[in-house]
């Protein structure tokens, strides 16, 4: 047994008028011609008839209460009785359609959903019934108000229409169906002026005023794009309120629960309202409906008809039927014929026939019958989940919420001579599709309104709430390292780390590396004063060891003049360290090297200045001391110093090294590389112990008297030492204002200065004695006019 289409009507009799809610009329007739079809039908459901039982729910809760209580009493009774499981309760009908609104049918849903009768609604779109743990055996034919209301953010996007009036209707349809479009529209970037919901019984004076302020409201806000999600009832009440008002002409765009109700097209002046855009759910007209319903009304003309449909009302049950309505009787062929092509009734139709295929695969029926008799309710539901079926050459089937989302098709009112025509523009599946030709905007120009709070955001840019309305924005550019790529980000996002953007950026790019390259000014320039550092040394060196063995040389330190000068060579080499990309091993070296050449120039001085000291302070020492620091085993105490300094810089490179790291911060599109120290303890004792010889250098040379106009060698260590301490205190002042990129050239320019220092404060005067003053270069010479050493 099939139970009852709920047609939402308003044909009854509480009240001394009667009117008649054609459209629920048409969707009744759509069931019965339905149920019609299938019974006579040999491939659906062979030898099995259906019935049914109509009735209408004058859209009250209270009303529809009453027919689902009947549905659900014991088959052949009509009490319901409270049973420990419901497992053989075989209820009066076996599955139910309707009711159209969202609002009864939340009420329906519960009450069936416990005795898991399946009820197939054709017309309830909340998204509320898409939730089966609370509505297990809800169906429907239609899309829910979540699809509908993505296919309005479209459209409104497709017209590029951003400020917007969104009124809605106070049932379960409106405010459901408004809140998921204003969320939806909201993440889109449409700026909704103004949001309301028209009172359910405009006639009550209280209601009435909340009306007019609605349409005063929507007037102010200056929006020429109102979205009415809404059923028809509280959109007639408010346009024939505007009508009445002479307001200007707007964008309406409809929802399906009123696009095409005859309510709102029969509204006098109508069409003075503006342009009407709105969505219906795909289905197309039920073949052969309307030469039955014209059957129909022939047949209800007749005597004979009226005859037996009286006798039968007389029979039925009053409390289930209902009083009569004697003003219906009066309805005729002409009343309804507009709405025989009603895309609605078609969701009707699916729907019996949703049933009627789930009732055939429950039964086992085959092309010579169905070999099962009965069938619980509850049997039906795991069928209709997976329910598909193909219905004039069309596939239909049960997604995962219990719904059949065909689409919708965009309908334009045609206004031609005053006589509306409903004209498909487009239709929605998965995505909008439209031909903005046909339609006609009732404007001057016939040209699509504009209706904006904001002008379009450009790539990378960002929108700043101003004034009073949330979605009215200014675009603000994002800033260096952010990008904006989607219209769904609200915020500026950071770039990774190892990557950069501009300002106004729809992307990152991936940073460049920093460091000190081989073919920059600044180092080139820096190469060019090594290499005159070196050549320096180099022409030093030859110098010394063409006169190895005379007595200016050896009083210098003879050979370890030499060793002191190879150890500058490497000290110039040692800084290309500094140059090119950081790496492991250039980092781990870098200061080693330069420390332990320094200090193997800095021990041949020590060596010096230990012998002038002796000589000068300390006259009565053994002549066994001054064996140590003037002959060969000199250099015993050269490669104590050297092999001391070498164990200092062995401990640096293995236990705290430094290594080369990554900065992404400091440069806006670069990243710069740079050798990091990991202790500067570890720094300050490599570096320490060469200082701490320059200063015994200094102290054993500082207080040597010097008589005038005679050569010291003292003076020159002194000198040396002195330019070493000023350089290292102006490289730590220079080192620590320049920029962190030029630190390493800072570090490669203050060690060639010292240097420089070194050869011109040192060598030079031996140099120039020996190239301009050989007659100096004598011992006899030497023994005469040298002072304060030997």
């Amino acid at each position: 047994m099939l139970g009852d289409l709920q047609a939402e009507g308003h044909c009854f009799a509480v009240s001394p008028t009667c009117r008649l809610y054609a459209s629920g009329l048409i969707w009744a007739l759509g069931m019965k011609f339905a149920i019609d079809q299938i019974n006579n039908s040999t491939s659906l459901l062979p030898g099995i008839k259906l019935g049914y039982e109509i009735y209408d729910t004058c859209l009250e809760p209270v009303v529809v209460i009453q027919p689902s209580l009947l549905f659900l009493t014991r088959e052949g009774s009509t009490g319901i009785r409270v049973l420990c499981s419901y497992t053989d309760y075989q209820t009066r009908v076996t599955a139910v359609i309707g009711p159209y609104v969202s609002d009864l049918a939340l009420i329906t849903a519960k009450l069936f959903g416990f005795f898991l009768i399946p009820q197939v609604s054709y017309g309830a779109s909340s998204e509320k019934l898409s939730q089966e743990e609370y509505y297990p055996s809800f169906f429907r034919t239609v899309p829910s108000d979540k699809s509908q209301s993505k296919a309005l953010v479209e459209l409104l996007d497709k017209f590029e229409w951003n400020w917007i009036a969104a009124i809605g209707s106070e049932n379960e349809y409106g405010r459901e169906g408004l809140g998921t479009f204003s969320g939806l529209a909201t993440a889109q970037g449409i700026c909704i002026a103004y949001e309301a919901l028209i009172p359910a019984d405009p006639s009550v004076p209280q209601d009435h005023q909340k009306l007019e302020k609605i349409i005063k409201y929507i007037n102010e806000t200056q929006v020429n794009v109102i979205v009415l999600f809404s059923v028809d009832r509280p959109v007639q009440a408010l346009l024939e309120q505007w009508i009445s008002h002479g307001f200007s002409q707007k964008v309406w765009i409809a929802t399906e629960a009123w696009v095409m109700s005859d309510i709102v097209t029969s509204i006098p002046n109508i069409q003075t309202i503006g342009t009407v855009i709105g969505f219906t759910i795909k289905g197309g007209i039920v073949p052969g409906f309307q030469d039955y319903v014209t059957d129909l009304f022939v047949s209800v003309q007749q005597e004979s008809f009226c005859r037996a449909s009286w006798e039968a009302s007389r029979d039925a049950d009053a409390a289930v039927l209902g009083p009569p309505c004697r003003q219906c009787d009066n309805v005729s062929l002409h009343d309804v014929a507009h709405l025989l092509e009603n895309q609605q009734t078609y969701a009707v139709y699916v729907a019996v026939y949703s049933v009627a295929h789930t009732l055939h695969r429950a039964l086992g029926c085959t092309a010579e019958g169905c070999p099962k008799a009965t069938v619980k309710s509850w049997q039906l539901l795991d069928i209709m989940k997976t329910l598909q079926f193909t219905l004039d050459n069309q596939l239909f089937r049960m997604d995962t919420f219990h719904s059949m989302n065909q689409g919708y098709d965009v309908m334009f009112w045609s206004w031609q001579k005053n006589s509306l025509q409903y004209v498909p523009v487009g239709d929605y599946q998965e995505s909008l599709s439209i031909d903005t030709s046909q339609i006609r905007f009732h404007t001057l120009d016939k040209e699509k309104p504009v209706s904006t709070c904001f002008r379009r955001c450009e790539p990378g840019q960002i929108k700043r709430v101003k004034g009073f309305h949330l979605c009215c924005y200014d675009c603000i550019d994002c800033e260096e390292n952010t990008y904006h790529s989607t219209k769904e980000d609200l915020f500026c996002t950071d770039c990774p780390e190892h990557q950069w953007s501009p300002i106004r950026s729809t992307k990152c790019y991936d940073r460049s590396e920093r460091y000190l390259f081989w073919d920059e000014s600044l180092v080139v320039g820096l190469l060019v004063l090594m290499l005159f550092a070196m050549v320096l040394t180099c022409l030093t060196a030859v110098l010394f060891l063409k006169n190895l063995n005379t007595p200016l040389v050896q009083a210098s330190g003879g050979a370890r003049s030499l060793f002191a000068l190879l150890c500058l060579l490497l000290l110039c080499l040692s800084l290309c360290l500094h140059i090119g990309k950081p790496t492991a091993v250039s980092c781990m070296v870098q200061q080693p090297l330069y420390t332990l050449c320094l200090t193997a120039c800095f021990s041949t001085f020590l060596v010096k200045s230990l012998e002038i000291v002796l000589l000068t302070e300390f006259t009565s020492c053994p002549k066994s001391s001054l064996l140590w620091v003037t002959q060969k085993r000199a250099w015993l105490i050269v490669a104590a110093v050297c092999l001391l300094e070498s164990m200092l810089c062995f401990w640096y490179i293995y236990s705290v090294p430094a290594i080369p790291v990554s900065n992404y911060k400091l440069l806006p599109s670069q990243v710069l590389i740079r050798c990091n120290i990991q202790s500067w303890f570890a720094f300050i004792m490599i570096h320490g112990y060469t200082g701490s010889l320059a200063f015994i250098c200094f102290l054993c040379t500082f207080m040597v008297q010097t008589p005038a106009k005679k050569y010291n060698i003292a003076r020159g260590i002194t000198f040396t030492m002195l330019s070493y301490f000023v350089t290292w205190i102006a490289f730590v002042a220079t080192y620590s204002t320049v920029k962190q990129t030029q630190q390493p050239a800072a570090q490669i320019f203050g060690q060639l200065l010292f240097v420089l220092g070194l050869l011109a404060s040192y060598y030079f005067p031996k140099c120039y004695i020996l190239l301009f003053k050989p007659g100096w270069n004598t011992a006899a010479y030497f023994q005469l006019h040298q002072g304060g050493d030997s």
